[in-house]
C-alpha cells in the first residue's frame, strides 16, 4: 500500500484490506452466534459505515433486517461538536433486537446523542458494532459490543472513512501523516 495524497495531505497505510475483512468476519461470526433464533435489525450510520455494513451484512447468516440513518459530526479532519441528523428511522424499534453499525467511535458524541432516541423506542436489546474505536478520544461512556480494532487518536480515512467526502472508496485504511 503506497502513501497517498488527499486534499494536499499525505496518508500512510494503516490497516490493509485483508486484516479488515478478517475482523469483519469475526464480528459476523459473533453476531450469528449471539443472535441465533432472533431476528436483529441492523441500523447502519451513514455515510461512513456503508462499507462495513455492506461487508458485514453479507456475512450474516441468520434472518435479519437492515436500515440506515445519517448522523454526522465531522467537517474536514475535526469534529464539529454538533451531531446533525439528515435521514431518520422510518420504523418502530419496539421489542426488536437492534444492532447499531458504526465505522468509528472516537469521542462517542454521535452515539451519546443518538442512543437515548433508540432506547425511548423500547427495543428488546440494543448493541453496538464498530469497526474502529479510538479509546484515547472517548469523552462519553459508550460500550462497544462488537469491535474490529482499537486505533490511536489519529485521523484515518478509507474503507468508508472520508476526508471532506473523498477516499471512502479505498479498500484499506490510511492514517494522516502529521
Amino acid at each position: 500500500m503506497p502513501v497517498i495524497t488527499v486534499n494536499n495531505k499525505d496518508f500512510i497505510p494503516y490497516i490493509d484490506a485483508t486484516e479488515i475483512q478478517k475482523q469483519v468476519q469475526r464480528i459476523a461470526d459473533e453476531i450469528n452466534r449471539d443472535y441465533a433464533g432472533k431476528r436483529p435489525l441492523f441500523i447502519a450510520i451513514l455515510n461512513g459505515s456503508f462499507m462495513f455494513a455492506s461487508d458485514l451484512f453479507k456475512l450474516i447468516e441468520i434472518e435479519a433486517e437492515i436500515n440506515f440513518i445519517k448522523l454526522a459530526s465531522y467537517k474536514g479532519t475535526k469534529s464539529t461538536g454538533n451531531v446533525v441528523t439528515s435521514i431518520g428511522l422510518d420504523e418502530s424499534l419496539k421489542d426488536k433486537h437492534v444492532i447499531i453499525l458504526e465505522d468509528i467511535v472516537d469521542t462517542g458524541k454521535t452515539l451519546h446523542e443518538f442512543l437515548p432516541q433508540l432506547i425511548n423506542q423500547q427495543p428488546a436489546s440494543l448493541k453496538i458494532a464498530a469497526l474502529l474505536h479510538k479509546p484515547e478520544a472517548l469523552v462519553h461512556d459508550i460500550r462497544i459490543d462488537y469491535l474490529g480494532f482499537n486505533v490511536p487518536n489519529k485521523f484515518l480515512l478509507g474503507y468508508g472513512l472520508d476526508f471532506d467526502g473523498l477516499a471512502r472508496n479505498l479498500k484499506e485504511i490510511y492514517q494522516l501523516v502529521e
